[in-house]
């Protein structure tokens, strides 16, 4: 599977990094102001750092640091579950409201931007949650983690990132310009139509 991608068209071999790059680009510089005001509004209602740093896997099972608004408690464990509610108690109130519209995941445009990820692809696991994968499941792992994906809009997406890998070799299987492109219009519809937290 990993020679087939890498060889199988023009996208999988150089188009979606362009395509990440170009749009990543356009969408930092498009949400500098509100990602300036997400930052200034969590200094002042919590203690802590603005930015949320995390370990994850990506590319060739290569570790790198992905980058959120901080949604929780500065005392919250770096590396635990992530909460299966939004009224866990380890949400900060204005990290709720960012968690629900998905907001908080906007510093990740800057991963995209790095090469670490892709705007979409499997959702980057952690990497002491990833040393537990069968080799099928390390699949997942020879493409770019994504900020949004068919994992990510599933009905599963509430569940661990484990549970939902047969949403990312689907995605694999059928990787394509216009199934990226699918995937990032319904995500902007979910967005709108305030489905996540």
């Amino acid at each position: 599977m990993e020679q087939s991608l890498s060889s199988s068209s023009f996208y999988t071999r150089k188009g979606k990094y362009l395509f990440d790059y170009i749009l990543a680009s356009i969408l930092i510089f498009l949400f500098l102001p509100l990602i300036g005001l997400i930052a200034i509004l969590i200094k002042i209602n919590s203690r802590g750092p603005v930015i949320f740093h995390q370990k994850r896997v990506g590319l060739h099972n290569q570790l790198f640091i992905m980058y959120k608004f901080r949604t929780m408690s500065i005392d919250s464990p770096v590396y635990s579950e992530k909460p299966s509610s939004p009224d866990d108690p380890r949400i900060t109130p204005l990290g709720r409201w960012l968690r629900r519209t998905s907001l908080d995941e906007l510093p990740q445009l800057f991963n995209v931007f790095k090469r670490e990820m892709s705007l979409v692809g499997p959702r980057p696991e952690m990497p002491f949650l990833a040393e537990r994968y069968e080799e099928w499941e390390k699949m997942r792992h020879t493409i770019r983690p994504g900020m949004t994906g068919l994992w990510q809009l599933s009905p599963d997406r509430c569940k661990a990132i484990r549970d939902g890998i047969c949403w990312d070799l689907e995605y694999i299987q059928n990787l394509s310009f216009w199934n990226d492109l699918k995937i990032l219009v319904r995500t902007f519809k979910v967005f709108w139509d305030k489905r996540t937290y």
